[in-house]
């Protein structure tokens, strides 16, 4: 109750302070308003303020402005920091709630309990009142203490519903105790009856592993129970004691209480009775009784406590008891241990005796293998059969006594099944019989005291049981352990029995085998190695003899070297005596030519001595033919010794290669060996290895079995000990048990209870699961369709992608694709609003919710789960949109490729183009035209422009009024907006107007879409004009193509190949041209596109009016351009903000509307207060929702400017490249013209001369004719002379032996010497001539074939050439043809390239696509794990947290039952207080009667009793300090003995630790041992074979040294031979050497004929070189003609690109004036626009105002005539009737009549003053001039009202500037607005403004106006209305003109 009560204040408290703050906020908020009214009266004020305040106030405003920035920043920090302290805090109350609702179950159950046991009380004092009924005089302390502590504790409980937690806690104790022996009882008997069951079912199959799994889980349960329930019963021992010291406290601070009392009680009466004197009477007796009777209270309560101490003390000992008995059970337990453990050692020892007989075995079967193996394929020996025998023998009976075994066990567990099942009967039996007895029970417990013993009595018991249970326990598990055991060992054994026999037979046999196959291995090895050896000695007998033969070929080279040497310089002698021998034939030659004189001489005087010269001349000859035979035979010598040299060099080399053979082969057979002798000893050390293996598992197995046969026969005799101890336990057990059942059964109803309610809300839970899970499925259905309109787009895109073929059809797809793409974009900008508005609603909600209701339903919770679910699930749906949006515009850039490639096409095409002259004359007089047309157009259009302007200008001061009727309007419906409230929860009605709001997004979107398509088309229809003018050039280019073509056929071909040149050069030029135009053009687009957008942002721009809407658009557009898509994030956060931001005041206001309804329904105050109609509050979310819906608007056309101006940059990216890429082409085309070109020269070049060999040929063929024709005539005239001279001399014709050359030498003797010495000399030399003669005509008819020949061969070659010619020309045609192919390969390859670099790109773009979301998966997965982690410290905290909630409630607990026990305390104060009273009151009368003896002896009894009651109280406390100190004692025991038990674990632990280490050490100690023996034998046998090695080394070097010697001597063999080789050499060289000098002779001979023929051939050469100079001089004649035709043609190319860059020129100003004056057009339509709708208003205002009449200035006119001296008040009717249109003679005769009849009808007909239109307010400091005229007022009036304000700012094209733009800042800071715009319109300037800042809304004050009285400027409230509100223009009034004079002038106006 007091919890519930705290609950209530806190509550009240809480929602009293929240009534405060909202109170606070709303009177802060009804301050706002109505300083916000009192700024929209002040609006009127704005009149004369002096232009230096006006700058101090701008600056002032700028400062305001950023310092408002900074603070908006901060505040979405802390916007931010305040969302994640909620979420935090949502968290927490989730936690807390589940909490609350748990404990409110727990009070729950316990206030059922305490309604049980106040029946209980109520039964108890029933039966108590009898005994009460005795003592009603008497105080209700005189029966026992804790008794009658217990009846006044629960009196007061059932009378005040007030709770001792104490006892609640002690019963809930018990109960929980109580319940855990139970469910461990239940467990137990669940577990016996199983096993009955499975002893009934198996029989004889008691063996089973999963009994001895269950079996050991029992013991483990009922040890865990064990300490569970020491725990407990320690817990109520602290609990008990801590109850008693706080009954002890009480008492003593009662005690004390009490004697305080008595002592003032005497005091008073002391008092009393000095005043009373000694006429008081005498005293009753029936005081000093009640006295009496208290004095014995006391010590009646003083014996109780005694008799309590001396109970709390038995209660210690039986505790220590307890104690002892349980440390008694842990040192049985331990002994028990230690037997196990020794029983273990022995089962080990015995399992040790086993392997050692096993490996005794092992060896011995080892032996017996070998022996067979050394008696191959005799019979086995009888011994091995007799040890097999012996074996299974030895295993038969240890299966026999397996058997027994088992047979035993089996017999001796069904024995024990039985007795088991039996007592289960009598413990059914007994349950039963408790049924019965459980009406006693009731009878029973009504005395609590009875009820305590028992409860003792059973914990000793169940405390004997549990240890008898465990004993019990502990004997069958050890029982069935053992048993398991030995089963498992014997099966185990005769399992490893038979394996080791088979085993060992199997080894036996292998082994066998292996002796044999090592035997046979050996064989074959050691013949291999015979082998080996054989070959081995046969390579080395092979490499001496190599080595031999190599030394004896590398002598033989050296003595061929020798000889080659020796042949040398014999060949050097020979020719030195060839040269030798030829200067001996010239001497000999010259000594001829001195004998033929002298013979020629003496020819006349010798006739017969002629024939002796003859014989001479005959010998000669002979000899020199000798000599050359000599010189031949020596040459083929020579050629001979070559080819020997050579092929010995042949030899050599192959040998060596033989030699190097034979060594690898060696080196092979070598490593061979080794390897072979390493494997076989590996085999050997494996095989020792092996058997060694064999013999210790053989001593293992005999080992075992001796072990297991002794743990046989000790398990045999720990079964019949622990079978007959388990059956005297049983005993014990069933009486226990039966005492248990009796009190568990009452416990298991309410624990059934407990289950029923848990089950009911078990069904809960599964209906919500179920109803999410439906509208999951509702969801994943939402998902698939989803799905399937993605497919369905992919498909549109596939099938857009197919139709790229045409230009046209791809420009519309490309329309349409932008379009959905577009459409997407603003469906997720109004789904991811939606997701905003259902995220914020979802808070509100929730906030909702946790503000009304602190105990949150469960189910609520649970919708609320649901509804973040489907957040999520619609966050996933936006990602796939979003993916999908990438996708098409990555569709989108694959289109804009495709337009690229046509632009490329369009551009190889414009490479083609020639333009001339007069094409360029008639360009330039088109252009000149045009340029005065437009040049005049745009003259014409600023005219215009400017009239606009200043229409107006004029026209918006007018239209002015109107806006700012609609700020106000604006304003008015936001301030609305924010003190409406949020009453009604999120309903069907919101849905509803949700889906409302989704229907009209879709049709502005549809119109959105509309407009888009239609500027779109206007788009395509300029670039259509533009690509349609391109192919008009395109095809003009064409026909000057084709007729430069037909030039170029008609031209010769190296001019053509000049004039290509040019014409490449001049298609480079224009194509650099083009492509500069064609960018230029591209770039205009994207401008004119960019310029587009930018007005339609300018349009949406005005048409959102909202102030705060206008700053968010600022914000987007600059984050827009800094950054694309992270911003566009951004943009979207801060809107989310902004709306949280209005969603949080909505709440806020909506929360100060509920508080104040709940105070003024408290107050009972009217119900109209407070209320708001729910329709307009519909009407204000859909305006909030509509103005929501406008700022999305614009952040899509921002989206679309930015992605327009990006594909822009990337198309431009793109063009740059393909420049670059033709360039590169451009380049390579030229490349290969020049490699034409340089082959075609190189062409021209052989065929030039191979011309001038021709006629080198003619000419030497001419030269050879007519030197046969001189020789011919020679022959004829020698003929003739000799037939004249000499007939006889006839015969000596046969003679020939001389040259052509000698013929011609004689010729010229004889035509110089004179005829006799002619006729003498031809006479001598007849026989010489005809010779001559022969030779010549032989000559002849060669030079006559070779002639021929070489005719034949000019008429070959001319042919050939003639067909090179003609191949030449097919080849250039080929090759224009090929290049022509080329050009068009080129293209396509270009495509090709340009289709495949798209590929790549889009490929590349899906990887990145790909690592993308890889890397967000792995953002997802990080984050993921970031959320688990902090959602596992949220755990932690909040686990810590329910601790620490625990803990404060014990806490509380404890003070609730201090608070109890204070009661009580109290309680008892008050009856002894009346008891007191009762007594004084008898005192007093005793006193009246004079008795003052008695009351002496009653103080005196008092202090006795008083010095009694102390001593008790020390006797109390001394009690309570020793039970502490016992206490103390028996937890200090405690410590150390549980310190005592961790000990003997660990050391038992070390102990265990320490063996097996032991255990390791041993066995690797052993191991080591084992390998180093291994070592040992290895390294032994290395030696041998290492010694075997050094032998047969030795015996291979005596080999070698052998044969070494026997190569010595085949080598002086083979010197021998050689040198009788050289002798035979030196023989032919003489000889040579003879047949040298005769060569020597004719070469001299030959000499001189090879002189004549070298002057003859030096004589032609030169005629040759004159004509080819001729030649060379015709060439460079040709080659300047050929440059001068260069120059010409160079000049024509610079004239022709002159005139193409003033065309270029043209075009770029043309399109220039051109763009100029679409701009101008379209301000023009932009300024008629605003034309039209200003004179519709002001048509409109014209009809509005006509025949209406300003109520206030006729009024004010009323009031100012009665203000008026009487002198003045005509000119105030006057004026009056001038305004109301009277004419001033009707005035004149009205005022000329009775003035009283005007101003009473003019007083009836003004009377009424409207309300609508506010008074003009004065000034703080003005005080209302009634003196001052009427005139004078309202001049001032005037004057006020026509202050000039700031135009609003003008929207161009031109005007566009970035928000930071420097012309901006200027504007802001220093010049006022009102100068800017005046100076703007008088000067056609164009001023930087941003389309995207609209103008201010009225709500926002840009000026703060002067002279507003204290405190006017300063406040920011009390600023006026911006400058956009309409103002007259301002008076100049001199002071001298009076106030009539200005009224004139005014009316005249």
């Amino acid at each position: 109750m007091s919890s519930w009560l705290g609950g209530l204040g806190s509550g009240l408290g809480q929602s009293l302070s929240q009534v405060g703050g909202s109170l606070a906020s709303l009177t802060g908020q009804i301050s706002n308003f109505t300083k916000e009214m009192l700024m929209e009266g002040t609006e009127d004020v704005e009149a004369e303020l002096p232009n230096a305040r006006r700058k101090e106030v701008e600056a002032l405003h700028t400062i305001l402005r950023s310092e408002n920035k900074r603070l908006k920043k901060l505040c979405t920090d802390l916007e931010e920091k305040h969302e994640a302290s909620e979420l935090q805090i949502k968290q927490q109350s989730m936690s807390y709630r589940n909490q609350l609702q748990q404990k409110e179950v727990e009070i729950s159950h316990l206030k059922a309990r305490q309604i049980a046991l106040q029946d209980q009380l109520l039964k108890l004092q029933s039966a108590a009142q009898p005994v009460i009924s005795g003592a009603r005089d008497a105080p209700a302390t005189a029966a026992s203490p804790s008794f009658g502590y217990g009846l006044s504790h629960h009196a007061s409980a059932f009378h005040d519903d007030d709770m001792d937690f104490g006892d609640i806690i002690s019963s809930q104790r018990e109960i929980n105790r109580l319940s855990n022996e139970v469910s461990r009882l239940e467990s137990e008997v669940g577990h016996w009856r199983h096993i009955a069951q499975t002893s009934k079912a198996q029989g004889s199959d008691s063996s089973d592993q999963s009994e001895i799994c269950k079996l050991q889980n029992i013991i483990k349960e009922l040890k865990q129970n064990r300490s569970q329930e020491i725990d407990n019963h320690q817990h109520e021992m602290s609990v008990l004691q801590n109850a008693h010291q706080q009954k002890l406290t009480e008492i003593t601070r009662r005690h004390r209480e009490e004697l305080s009392d008595y002592e003032e009680q005497i005091e008073e009466l002391e008092n009393l009775l000095q005043e009373g004197g000694s006429g008081i009477a005498v005293t009753d007796h029936s005081k000093i009784h009640e006295m009496q009777k208290t004095i014995q209270v006391l010590q009646a309560e003083k014996v109780e406590s005694t008799k309590k101490i001396e109970e709390l003390e038995d209660k210690i000992k039986g505790i220590n008891k307890k104690l002892s008995s349980a440390e008694n059970d842990r040192g049985v337990l331990k002994k028990e241990q230690e037997r196990l453990s020794v029983e273990n050692r022995q089962l080990l020892e015995e399992c040790e005796s086993l392997k050692l007989e096993c490996s005794k075995l092992q060896p011995y079967a080892v032996k017996q293998s070998d022996t067979v193996t050394e008696k191959e394929r005799i019979p086995h020996s009888s011994s091995v059969e007799e040890e097999v025998f012996r074996l299974q023998q030895a295993l038969s009976d240890a299966e026999n006594e397996i058997k027994r075994l088992s047979n035993l066990n089996q017999e001796e567990l069904q024995i024990s099944l039985s007795k088991l099942n039996n007592e289960y009967e009598v413990i059914k039996n007994t349950a039963a019989r408790d049924l019965d007895l459980d009406s006693e029970l009731c009878d029973l417990r009504r005395n609590l005291e009875a009820k305590e013993q028992e409860l003792n009595q059973s914990i000793t018991e169940k405390e004997i049981l549990i240890a008898e249970l465990e004993e019990l326990d502990k004997q069958n598990q050890e029982a069935t352990k053992h048993m398991i055991l030995i089963k498992d060992q014997l099966s185990k054994q005769e399992n490893e029995g038979d394996n080791v026999i088979s085993k060992l037979k199997k080894d036996l046999n292998d082994e066998e085998k292996r002796v044999h196959q090592l035997e046979n291995d050996k064989m074959s090895i050691t013949k291999e190695l015979d082998v080996h050896k054989e070959k081995l000695i046969q390579s080395e007998l092979v490499l001496s003899d190599l080595h031999l033969t190599k030394q004896k070929l590398e002598d033989k080279v050296a003595d061929l070297v020798d000889q080659l040497n020796k042949l040398h310089t014999k060949n050097l002698n020979i020719q030195k005596e060839n040269f030798e021998l030829q200067e001996h034939i010239k001497q000999k030659e010259e000594e001829l030519s001195r004998v033929r004189d002298e013979l020629i001489t003496q020819s006349l005087n010798r006739d017969s001595n002629s024939n002796f010269k003859d014989d001479l001349l005959n010998e000669r000859e002979a000899e020199v033919r000798n000599l050359r035979q000599n010189l031949s035979e020596i040459e083929q010598l020579n050629e001979n010794l070559k080819k020997v040299a050579f092929d010995l060099k042949m030899e050599n080399e192959k040998l060596n290669l033989a030699c190097e053979n034979v060594r690898h082969q060696l080196e092979e057979s070598i490593a061979g060996n080794n390897q072979i002798s390493q494997e076989k000893n590996a085999i050997v050390e494996a095989l020792k290895i092996e058997k060694e293996q064999l013999e210790g598992e053989l001593c293992r197995a005999e080992k075992r079995l001796l072990e297991e046969a002794n743990k046989y026969e000790q398990t045999m005799e720990e079964l019949s000990n622990a079978r007959n101890l388990s059956i005297s336990a049983l005993q014990l057990d069933h009486e226990h048990l039966i005492k248990l059942n009796q009190e568990k059964d009452f416990e298991i109803a309410e624990l059934k209870k407990n289950i029923k309610q848990m089950d009911t809300d078990h069904k809960e839970t599964k209906k919500i699961l179920s109803a999410s899970l439906e509208e999951q499925k509702q969801l994943t259905q939402l998902v698939n369709e989803n799905e399937i309109f993605i497919e369905k787009l992919k498909e549109r895109s596939s099938e857009l992608q197919e139709e790229l073929d045409k230009y046209t059809q791809a420009l519309r797809k490309n329309e349409i694709l932008r379009q959905t793409i577009e459409e997407k974009d603003r469906s997720l900008g109004s789904m991811k609003e939606e997701n905003n508005h259902l995220k914020e609603e979802l808070e509100r909600l929730r906030e909702q919710q946790s503000r009304a209701a602190p105990v949150a339903e469960p189910k609520t919770l649970d919708s609320i789960t649901e509804l973040e679910s489907e957040v999520n699930q619609l966050n996933i749906l936006k990602d796939n949109l979003k993916e999908e949006i990438k996708h098409h515009q990555k569709v989108i850039e694959d289109q804009n490729q495709s337009k690229i490639q046509l632009l490329q096409s369009l551009q190889e095409q414009k490479k083609e183009m020639d333009e001339f002259r007069y094409q360029h004359e008639q360009m330039n007089a088109t252009h000149t035209q045009l340029f005065l047309e437009k040049d005049e157009e745009i003259k014409n259009l600023q005219k215009t422009i400017e009239q606009i302007k200043t229409q107006l200008h004029e026209e918006r001061q007018d239209v002015q009024t109107e806006n700012s009727v609609i700020f106000q309007e604006t304003k008015v419906q936001g301030l609305n907006i924010e003190n409406g409230s949020e009453k009604h929860d999120l309903s069907k009605a919101e849905t509803e107007r949700l889906v409302k709001g989704i229907k009209e997004r879709e049709l502005e979107i549809k119109l959105l879409n509309e407009k888009n398509i239609s500027l779109t088309k206007q788009i395509d229809q300029l670039s259509r004009d533009e690509v349609g003018k391109l192919t008009q050039i395109i095809q003009q280019k064409d026909l000057e193509i084709q007729a430069l073509h037909a030039r170029i056929s008609t031209a010769s071909y190296p001019q053509d190949v000049v004039y290509l040149q040019q014409q490449l050069q001049a298609y480079a030029v224009e194509r650099e041209q083009v492509l500069a135009v064609l960018s230029e053009k591209t770039r205009e687009n994207s401008h004119l596109k960019t310029e587009y957008h930018k007005m339609m942002d300018i349009v949406a721009a005005k048409e959102t009016a909202l102030n705060k809407l206008q700053d968010e658009n600022k914000k987007l557009s600059t984050s827009f351009e800094s950054s694309g898509q992270d911003m566009f994030r951004e943009t979207i956060q801060n809107l989310s903000r902004i709306i949280r931001e209005k969603d949080i005041e909505i709440d806020a206001l909506s929360q100060k509307c509920q508080t104040l309804l709940t105070v003024l329904q408290t107050s009972n105050t009217e119900n109209e207060v407070g209320g708001v109609n729910s329709n307009q509050f519909e009407e204000l979310l859909q305006e909030r929702d509509k103005l929501k819906q406008q700022v999305k608007k614009m952040e899509e056309w921002k989206q679309q400017v930015m992605t327009t101006v990006q594909n822009m940059q990337h198309e431009s990216a793109q063009l740059h490249e393909e420049l670059h890429q033709l360039q590169a082409q451009v380049l390579v085309d030229s490349d290969n013209n020049s490699k034409l070109q340089v082959n075609y020269t190189g062409l021209i070049q052989s065929y030039e001369q191979n011309e001038t060999k021709l006629k080198n040929l003619g000419q030497e063929l001419a030269q050879v004719q007519h030197s046969i024709g001189q020789l011919c005539n020679t022959k004829d005239l020698l003929l003739g002379k000799l037939d004249i001279i000499s007939p006889q001399l006839s015969s000596g014709s046969s003679l020939t032996s001389q040259s052509a050359e000698s013929l011609r030498t004689i010729k010229s003797d004889v035509l110089s010497e004179s005829s006799k010495q002619e006729i003498e000399e031809l006479r001598k030399s007849l026989q010489e001539k005809d010779a001559t003669i022969r030779t010549l005509q032989e000559n002849n008819h060669r030079l006559s074939d070779s002639i021929a020949a070489s005719s034949e061969l000019e008429r070959k070659e001319h042919e050939q050439t003639d067909s090179e010619i003609k191949q030449l020309k097919e080849k250039q045609d080929t090759l224009q043809k090929s290049l022509k192919e080329k050009d068009l390969l080129i293209k396509a390859k270009s495509d090709q390239l340009l289709a495949l670099n798209e590929n790549f790109t889009n490929k590349v773009n899906e990887n990145e696509l790909l690592r993308q979301a890889v890397t967000n998966l792995k953002e997802r997965a990080l984050i993921l794990e970031m959320d688990i982690c902090k959602l596992k410290g949220e755990n932690e905290k909040i686990m810590e947290t329910s601790r620490e909630k625990e803990t404060e409630y014990q806490a509380l607990q404890e003070t609730n039952t201090k608070f109890s026990m204070m009661l009580r305390e109290k309680e008892f104060e008050c009856h002894s207080l009346k008891e007191k009273a009762l007594a004084f009151e008898h005192l007093l009368k005793e006193k009246e009667q004079g008795k003052t003896g008695e009351l002496n002896q009653l103080l005196n009894a008092v202090k006795s009793m008083q010095e009694k009651t102390v001593i008790f109280q020390q006797e109390r406390d001394q009690v309570m300090l020793a039970l502490k100190q016992k206490q103390m004692e028996n937890t200090a025991v405690q410590n150390e003995v549980q310190h005592l038990r961790d000990k003997e674990l660990r050391l038992n632990k070390e102990l265990e630790r320490l063996r097996n280490h032991l255990l390791e050490s041993e066995d690797s100690y052993t191991r080591e041992v084992l390998a180093a023996d291994d070592r040992e034998a290895k390294l032994r046998k290395k030696v041998t074979v290492l010694e075997e090695k050094l032998v047969s080394s030795s015996n291979a070097v005596e080999n070698a040294s052998h044969q070494a010697s026997l190569q010595v001597e085949s080598l002086q063999e083979q010197l021998n031979v050689a040198s009788k080789q050289r002798d035979e050499t030196a023989l032919q060289l003489s000889m040579s050497q003879e047949q040298v000098k005769q060569y020597a002779l004719s070469l001299s001979n030959l000499q001189m004929v090879l002189e004549h023929f070298q002057q003859e051939e030096k004589a032609m050469y030169s005629a040759e070189l004159e004509k080819h100079k001729q030649l060379v001089a015709e060439w460079k004649k040709k080659a300047e003609n050929l440059e001068g035709k260069l120059v010409s043609l160079q000049e024509r190319l610079d004239e022709a690109n002159v005139a193409l860059d003033s065309a270029s020129r043209l075009t770029e100003q043309l399109d220039l004036k051109e763009e100029q004056i679409e701009e101008l057009k379209k301000q023009n339509e932009l300024r008629q626009e605003m034309l039209d709708d200003v004179q519709k208003k002001w048509m409109d205002l014209i009809n509005s105002t006509e025949g209406k009449v300003d109520k206030v200035l006729m009024r004010n006119l009323f009031t100012g005539h009665f203000h008026t001296p009487k002198n003045q008040r005509h000119e105030v009717l006057r004026l009056m009737g001038s305004i109301l249109g009277i004419k001033k003679e009707e005035m004149e005769q009205l005022l000329n009549e009775d003035t009283g009849g005007v101003t009473r009808w003019m007083t009836g007909w003004l009377g009424r003053g409207s309300k609508s239109v506010p008074n003009t307010p004065l000034r703080p400091n003005q005080q209302p001039l009634l003196n001052s005229s009427f005139s004078e007022l309202f001049v001032k009036f005037l004057e006020t009202e026509s202050h000039p304000s700031i135009p609003p700012p003008k929207l161009s094209v031109h005007d566009m500037k970035p928000l930071d733009s420097p012309g901006r800042k200027k504007l802001d800071t220093s010049v006022p607005g009102s100068f800017k715009d005046t100076t703007e319109s008088r000067s056609g300037r164009r001023t930087d403004v941003n389309p995207f800042l609209a103008p201010r809304s009225a709500a926002v004050p840009l000026i703060n106006p002067a002279g507003l009285g204290p405190g006017g400027p300063g406040h920011l409230l009390l600023k006026p209305i911006s400058d956009v509100l309409p103002n007259f223009t301002p008076l100049p009034v001199s002071p001298d003109n009076s106030a009539g004079v200005v009224l004139k002038d005014l009316l005249k106006q």
